[in-house]
């Protein structure tokens, strides 16, 4: 992000000083609309590499269902923990 200039950081600390219902909206653009907004969008969980050992036909059945087996995987756990927790 860019630093902001003497001009700007003399605007930005005016209207900080200022009360709410004195400062203009008039020109400023129309608000963003949250409809059809997803929570937990962006949200990227920390991964943490991991060695584990599963049964062969489990690990097989993973990768016979298509690219992406330990995504698959993580979702799979990810439910039994989430139902898991609501109990």
């Amino acid at each position: 992000m860019r630093k902001l200039n003497r001009k700007q950081t003399r605007e930005i600390r005016a209207l900080a000083r200022m009360k709410d219902s004195k400062i203009s909206l008039e020109d400023a653009p129309e608000g963003a609309h949250w409809n059809g907004a997803v929570v937990g969008k962006f949200y990227r969980p920390i991964k943490k590499p991991l060695t584990i050992r599963l049964d062969a036909d489990v690990l097989a059945w993973l990768k016979s269902q298509g690219k992406g087996y330990q995504t698959r995987l993580n979702s799979l756990l990810r439910a039994a923990m989430e139902k898991h927790a609501r109990r």
